[in-house]
């Protein structure tokens, strides 16, 4: 059996009158739709578990929203397609701009599944822009062919790192002196912070 966690009714207790239905609603169709729904409060929002992470709910002054922790697979769209700040369903101002509760069952059922199932969601990783080598760097690498070679052979983020740690010093001195360290190191293989890499 599913549990209902008197933090909720709390939630939905002080939020703004318009939105007491419509929490209300929500709430009520998850534990239809899946009776066995763990509810819990997680970052300050009513928030419904089974077999895992499933969807919540939150109210704001003027609005409420919720949505489903895998939203793209239960939805069909693509990750990140008109997924707005306030959910997946936009603003709901009222209990008429709910899903139509069949509708919503259905979601609500899919998305139990795909956590029975252990689907997950394939995260899109968004590779950092290229950093350019701090000019003095760049002057120093190409004065010692071994540091040049190793350097290039570098994983970008160690590259980064490099370019990062030279390019943030404020004054010449500063500067001068970490591009000497830099050279010595990356001539040896290292990456900037190797000190802390586990062995």
């Amino acid at each position: 059996m599913g549990t209902r966690d008197p933090r909720i009714d709390a939630y939905i207790a002080k939020s703004a009158d318009f939105a007491k239905p419509i929490l209300t609603q929500i709430r009520d169709t998850v534990h239809a739709a899946c009776p066995e729904v763990e509810e819990s409060l997680k970052w300050s929002m009513p928030f419904f578990s089974y077999h895992g992470p499933l969807m919540n709910m939150s109210a704001f002054k003027e609005h409420a929203a919720f949505g489903f922790w895998k939203g793209a697979l239960v939805l069909g769209r693509s990750a990140g397609s008109d997924e707005r700040a306030m959910g997946q369903f936009g603003r709901i101002t009222s209990v008429k701009d709910l899903p139509p509760k069949k509708e919503l069952v259905a979601l609500i059922k899919k998305a139990a599944k795909l956590n029975v199932d252990g689907v997950k969601v394939e995260k899109r990783k968004t590779p950092k822009a290229a950093l350019p080598v701090p000019p003095e760097l760049a002057a120093a690498l190409a004065k010692n062919k071994k540091a040049q070679a190793a350097f290039k052979a570098m994983p970008p983020s160690h590259q980064r790192e490099y370019n990062e740690w030279i390019g943030e010093a404020k004054r010449e001195e500063t500067r001068a002196s970490r591009v000497k360290q830099a050279i010595e190191w990356i001539a040896e293989g290292k990456a900037r912070n190797w000190k802390y890499e586990k062995r």
